[in-house]
């Protein structure tokens, strides 16, 4: 179940992402261009950093009971 909710998530911005690129109106910023944004200064990178330390540390590591011996 995990991997179609993956496939799904990932595909939907693959979706977004063709959508923007294809259209002739500049209306939606891409998903590219919203993480360009982003990533251009020093306190983007460190919250956008943060959130992937935060957000795989509660997919990955909190369910490795076989790791910790618990």
């Amino acid at each position: 179940m995990g991997l179609v909710v993956w496939g799904v998530l990932l595909g939907a911005v693959i979706a977004y992402q063709g959508l923007c690129l294809v259209s002739p109106d500049d209306r939606w910023p891409s998903f590219s261009h919203i993480l360009r944004s982003v990533t251009d200064n020093t306190a983007g990178r460190w919250i956008l950093f943060g959130l992937w330390l935060w957000l795989g540390w509660h997919l990955f590591v909190r369910g490795w009971q076989t790791f910790f011996g618990g």
